[in-house]
């Protein structure tokens, strides 16, 4: 059977919204209150809507009952400090799972490129259902930064790279595109990030808002580019023979035992 999917993210498996140009107070974002939780680079969570309503951001699936990433229960002590991002995630009118912001320190591109990391959005996810895509609503202006995306994460091939300027709105599948952020700014980078499933609510919202599957994308100097390559390459292999290592010692021990 398969399951519900936008047609409007088939394409390139993401759409840029139309920008959210209306003012919002910084104290919705900077007066939550915020966990740490290390996603694709230095960063703080500060959840609007948890699996239980309590104040964490981990996976549905690993509560009891496990469960999709769907019916999100809202966190009364969050929502009354950001009303508006709370009006802003509701307002498709699809059911939300996951519901946060991100609190992202700069980095750089070739942090980003090791960074980059698909999600697990769709962990028992009936057959059926809608397929539940992410959005991003970038909230400060972070005017020198931006979101990459790739089909593969070692190949720079069609690499997307998309600005993020307050306001800027997008919604991915983040379980099919490998992606992450490249903050270059001095302060930290916040983001709204809703878990949204997919059907025709989600798809009349993308078409109010004049959702599009193509970006202009960023121009990065063809040096940091290749630098950035070079260094994830580098640091996998460092990665893969840390790893590689700790489990030569482990079967080591275990034979001595």
């Amino acid at each position: 059977m398969g399951y519900i999917k936008s047609a409007a993210l088939e394409e390139t498996g993401y759409v840029v919204l139309d920008s959210y140009g209306k003012e919002i107070d910084p104290k919705e974002w900077l007066d939550l209150e915020y966990v740490d939780w290390k996603s694709s680079g230095d960063t703080r969570f500060a959840p609007l809507a948890s699996a239980k309503g309590e104040i964490e951001c981990n996976g549905f699936w690993n509560h009891k009952p496990p469960r999709t990433d769907k019916d999100g229960v809202w966190i009364d002590s969050q929502t009354a400090i950001a009303p508006t991002l709370t009006e802003r995630a509701l307002e498709p009118g699809a059911n939300v799972g996951r519901c946060r912001i991100i609190e992202l320190q700069p980095n750089s591109y070739a942090d980003c490129l090791y960074n980059l990391h698909q999600d697990d959005n769709n962990r028992l996810n009936p057959d059926g259902t809608g397929w539940v895509v992410r959005g991003f609503f970038n909230l400060t202006d972070d005017k020198d930064s931006f979101f990459v995306l790739r089909e593969n994460r070692t190949d720079p091939q069609g690499e997307v790279r998309i600005a993020l300027p307050a306001g800027a709105q997008l919604i991915i599948d983040t379980q099919r595109l490998w992606h992450a952020a490249t903050h270059l700014g001095s302060e930290p980078r916040y983001c709204l990030i809703t878990s949204w499933e997919s059907g025709p609510e989600l798809d009349a919202y993308i078409e109010k808002y004049n959702g599009v599957p193509h970006a202009d994308i960023v121009d990065v100097p063809q040096d940091v580019l290749e630098a950035g390559q070079v260094e994830q390459a580098r640091r996998d292999a460092a990665r893969a023979a840390y790893y590689a290592a700790k489990g030569q010692q482990e079967k080591l021990a275990m034979s001595e035992a």
